[in-house]
């Protein structure tokens, strides 16, 4: 439900505005005939999007915008003005306001600057997101067997709405995978909101997924949306669920299957169409075993399985991986590209990536690109606690056991990879070191395998 404020001192004027965005766009509004109602209303309702006349007695518009800035509501203000000065108008944009209109605009182009006010909040709130390290460490870059068994059940669940869970070691990308789920989903545009249980305090687990009214707790100055409203019509994905108080695992619980939630302090329910993707690196049969987790929510979130592989079962999407990471994290550093040289690709396969995965090989990768200021990194280059790294980690529950067939396919392709990579891409010479009759006869055992020059 998008809430949309109207503040002007001549009610008829703000009716008019409430009644007609209602009609073109089904937006809820509230409307206040002076500034200081308007304030009031802001910290009581969860307001998505205000607009505000600038010529107002007492409490004028742009009184109202500074002390919107002072309260730090994180609210799109459209302000309007039917006086025609546009000085005052680009005042108030330098106030904060998100844009301004005519009083004399058709109604159409009203609600238009609204949906776009709206919609900017929406791609400034997922750029936050990505500026906080979103995207640069993809687990989705390789063609490995089992990565590509990971993407097919993707594809297979994503136009699916019922709950999913991804399950998989820290490092491994769920969180990525679960936004890759929401743009193969039935509505790619719509909002995608991340929430890490793990992170919450416990006193403001309920508050943050349902949200809360004002007064509801101590601190609680204004109503807030909670994630499940913030994220309806798209997808809220539940990091670390394993982690969430059983308290409100139970209210959790009631609005999946009810898919209406009600703010804490609050006794109206709200509907919300929110698909929920969840996500653990712990064993929920386990947890639900020892009472920490409930069995019924554990149901519930299991009816699709996604087991995101750990990095040491498909090694031979590392050069993809070290590749992708070279050229994102010399993006992000503003530095000229780097190049990795094969043995020292070679370390990097032969190492099992046991302590984070894709998160380790990141954090790797930076560290080769800070320590030298050379383009070409080498074997010497790799940190010595890889480099000099004897042995692997056992398989956990979540990989899952492989097949033979599957395990001498990622052998075969490891062995393939590694090779061209020594011999830059050349198929003839690769042909001719592992002792194959030709490179036709290379060829074909590539395509087998699926590698191609951008793994």
């Amino acid at each position: 439900m998008t809430l949309v404020l109207i503040v002007d001192d001549v009610p008829a004027m703000a009716e008019q505005y409430a009644y007609d965005l209602k009609r073109l766009r089904g937006y809820e509004t509230l409307v206040a005939a002076s500034g200081r109602t308007a304030l009031e209303r802001l910290t009581r309702d969860a307001v998505d999007c205000v607009i505000l006349d600038l010529e107002m007695p007492g409490m004028d518009g742009f009184e109202v915008l500074r002390a919107v800035e002072r309260l730090g509501l994180r609210v799109p203000v459209i302000v309007y003005t039917g006086t025609g000065d546009y000085d005052r108008c680009a005042q108030a944009i330098r106030l904060g306001a998100y844009g301004f209109i005519d009083k004399a605009e058709p109604m159409e182009r009203v609600a238009q600057e609204v949906e776009n006010a709206l919609e900017r909040r929406r791609l400034t709130e997922q750029v936050s997101l990505l500026r906080r390290g979103f995207g640069v460490e993809s687990p989705l870059v390789g063609n490995s067997p089992a990565l590509a068994k990971l993407k097919e059940a993707m594809v297979r669940i994503a136009p699916v709405p019922s709950p999913a869970l991804i399950v998989g070691e820290s490092g491994t990308g769920k969180e990525l995978v679960a936004r890759e789920m929401h743009r193969l989903g039935t509505n790619p545009k719509g909002p995608f909101i991340a929430i890490n249980s793990a992170a919450l305090p416990h006193e403001l687990v309920e508050s943050e997924l349902f949200g809360h009214e004002r007064g509801a707790f101590t601190g609680a100055s204004a109503t807030r949306k909670g994630a499940f409203e913030a994220a309806s019509g798209g997808t809220l994905f539940l990091d670390e669920i394993g982690d969430l108080p059983l308290a409100a695992q139970a209210k959790l619980l009631r609005v999946l299957e009810e898919r209406k939630v009600t703010r804490l302090g609050g006794s109206r329910t709200i509907d919300v169409s929110t698909r929920v993707v969840a996500a653990t690196h712990r064993d929920l049969e386990k947890e639900v075993a020892e009472g920490r987790f409930r069995e019924d929510l554990y149901y519930r979130l299991n009816v699709h399985v996604l087991p995101v592989p750990p990095l040491r079962d498909r090694l031979s999407d590392v050069p993809a991986l070290v590749e992708h990471l070279l050229a994102a994290t010399c993006a992000r550093f503003g530095i000229k590209p780097r190049k990795l040289t094969a043995d020292g690709l070679e370390t990097l396969i032969a190492y099992d990536w046991r302590r984070n995965n894709v998160r380790e090989l990141l954090n790797i990768v930076e560290r080769m690109i800070i320590a030298t200021d050379r383009e070409e990194l080498t074997r010497n280059d790799v940190p010595a606690e890889i480099r000099d790294h004897k042995g692997t980690r056992p398989r956990t529950a979540h990989s899952g056991p492989r097949t033979f067939e599957e395990q001498k396919l990622e052998a075969e392709r490891q062995i393939v990879v590694t090779a061209l990579e020594r011999n830059d891409w050349h198929v003839t010479r690769t042909a001719k070191e592992l002792g194959l009759a030709d490179h036709a006869s290379l060829l074909k055992i590539m395509r087998r395998l699926g590698v191609q020059r951008d793994t």
